[in-house]
């Protein structure tokens, strides 16, 4: 999570962004969305964390969306 997209993308580039990105590098940015609200992102967040790889890239290809998996 975070208030600059750039800022975070330069972050993940130099191996400072997350345990997975210093360990396996940073190809490109495949998802992002944006909240007006940090309890929703939050939320949003460690919701798409415990998803499936096969729902996560079916999110990321647009083929699950956002109606189907944000229940607040």
């Amino acid at each position: 999570m975070t208030w600059s997209i750039s800022d975070r993308i330069e972050q993940h580039i130099s191996g400072q962004g997350s345990k997975f990105t210093a360990k396996h590098g940073f190809k490109r940015l495949s998802y992002y969305e944006e909240h007006n609200n940090l309890d929703t992102a939050r939320y949003r967040e460690k919701q798409i964390k415990d998803w499936s790889r096969e729902k996560k890239e079916k999110l990321i290809n647009g083929e699950w969306g956002r109606q189907q998996s944000l229940k607040i």
